[in-house]
């Protein structure tokens, strides 16, 4: 898990901060509401994905470098926003 936090750096969080704030952007223009949830929730599965994978021992997103960091914040990013979503139903 340090070796990610040392991989990570500020300047990498800020951008797993953005690409989550950018998802969660277009699933509420798509959803056409709730436009925080979504931005907040997007925030949230792109900076929890990296750490729950470090912690779970995968220790290939540290050793793939910024651009695989990146792509599995997406992946987060899109996850927990299919989460909400599916939460709060299709009005």
């Amino acid at each position: 898990m340090e070796q990610l936090l040392d991989v990570i750096g500020a300047t990498a969080l800020v951008l797993l901060v953005v690409i989550g704030a950018v998802a969660g952007a277009i699933a509420g223009k798509i959803a056409g509401r709730r436009m925080p949830v979504y931005i907040l929730a997007g925030i949230a599965g792109a900076v929890a994905l990296p750490f729950i994978l470090a912690a779970l021992g995968i220790g290939i997103i540290a050793a793939g470098g910024l651009l695989l960091l990146l792509v599995i914040s997406a992946i987060g990013a899109v996850i927990v926003l299919a989460i909400v979503r599916a939460i709060t139903g299709r009005d």
